[in-house]
């Protein structure tokens, strides 16, 4: 099972320039974990582009239905007393914000706490950093930091 953040979800649902990137690894591997919150994230992103007037309103009702349909496939991390623990350690010792630290902080639990050998996909430059460091596997493997 692969971890996926947010911001590798996104451009699974609208093009972007890593959009075939992540959907090649989804055909690979199509055995998705998403933190819990990942949905609101996405969501949030969405909005966003539709008022700066990237997207139309039908465009975010479609991109929403597609991130539904992915949703039913996937397996949520759900928040726990463990995750925020992590997530509070994880702010300690990586420049992250409080959604990346959640983030990091489920692909740990859903790792076993032993994220070597186990992947993460992500395309945001600081949640990577932490990741690697933390000991996960990164992709896009080539990802321009």
């Amino acid at each position: 099972m692969i971890f996926w953040d947010a911001s590798a979800i996104i451009p699974l649902c609208i093009d972007e320039p890593h959009t075939k990137d992540v959907k090649g690894i989804l055909r690979k591997d199509s055995s998705m974990a998403v933190w819990w919150g990942s949905i609101v994230e996405c969501h949030s992103a969405f909005a966003r582009l539709r008022r700066d007037e990237v997207l139309r309103d039908n465009d975010e009702d479609h991109v929403r239905q597609l991130l539904s349909i992915l949703a039913d496939t996937w397996t949520e991390i759900d928040p726990s007393e463990d995750i925020r623990n992590l997530a509070s350690r994880l702010l300690l010792v990586h420049p992250l914000r409080a959604a990346d630290s959640l983030q990091l902080a489920a692909a740990l639990v859903c790792a076993g706490k032993t994220p070597k050998g186990h992947r993460f996909v992500c395309l945001d430059s600081r949640l990577r950093d932490a990741a690697r460091k933390e000991g996960f596997i990164l992709m896009p493997s080539a990802f321009p930091e």
